[in-house]
């Protein structure tokens, strides 16, 4: 396994940190619950808004027509695939018992979503240390240290949702996967050589994608499940959080 491959490895592997903290101990209350959903809405912003969607309109040969074009057809997906499955609006969900089952579909569409954004993250991490290693090892450690939270928001409703331990983890991971096999399919089509167009291409398609699971599932859900707290707690204290990590991305010169 070559070096590059190995770094897009253990930065994905991170979200089985992430995951091992949403289930360790007892499940998790409707406030901690509530908290992790608002906690997930604000990394998903933050990192569309403020990292994915500006890198993607100024990535060399794309027009802020097709950026933003893909940015809307991420949205239009989201809904689309949101028709397409089972659905329940949190304020239409009076009984607890109920509450699982839309639990674990909140919890499979955030895999989701993180996943469609950890597939290109692979394929950057994967190409920039294959161009620059001492670059790709500051990439790999601050996209490892966003992962955790990451693996936590999405162990954390499954585990709620289905009592499983096995389950959460198992999401979660599925989650990580998807940046490890960004970097494989890099690998296979010899890294540099991907277009940087399609890269920033799939990017806005999939920061829509996360502002529109955020606004529309995440907060009214966090609301839904714990009414006596304000779910913008969780969702500024995810921004912190991934304000932090962007930080740390800026400084290793890939902000």
């Amino acid at each position: 396994m070559s070096v590059p491959l190995l770094l897009t490895v253990l930065a994905g592997a991170a979200t089985f940190i992430g995951a091992l903290l949403g289930v360790i101990g007892q499940k998790p209350s409707n406030r901690v619950l509530a908290f992790a959903l608002g906690f997930a809405a604000g990394i998903m912003l933050l990192i569309s808004l403020m990292e994915m969607l500006p890198a993607a309109l100024h990535a060399e040969g794309m027009s802020p027509i097709l950026g933003y074009g893909m940015f809307m057809l991420g949205l239009l997906g989201y809904f689309a695939l949101d028709r397409m499955l089972p659905h329940q609006h949190p304020q239409d969900m009076v009984a607890v018992k109920r509450r699982p089952t839309n639990l674990r579909r909140t919890a499979i569409l955030l895999t989701l979503g993180i996943s469609l954004h950890n597939f290109p993250e692979g394929v950057a991490t994967y190409v920039t240390a294959s161009s620059d290693m001492e670059l790709g090892m500051g990439i790999a450690l601050a996209v490892a240290i966003h992962n955790i939270p990451e693996g936590l928001a999405v162990a954390g409703p499954m585990y709620a949702a289905t009592g499983s331990k096995m389950k959460a983890i198992f999401w979660a991971c599925v989650s990580g996967m998807a940046e490890i096999l960004g970097g494989i399919i890099a690998f296979m089509l010899l890294g540099p050589m991907v277009s940087p167009v399609i890269i920033a291409a799939v990017m806005a398609a999939v920061a829509g994608i996360m502002v529109a699971l955020s606004v529309d599932e995440l907060m009214p859900l966090a609301r839904e499940i714990d009414p006596h707290n304000n779910p913008s707690y969780g969702v500024l204290c995810g921004m912190t959080v991934m304000g932090l990590s962007l930080t740390l991305l800026q400084t290793t010169g890939i902000g």
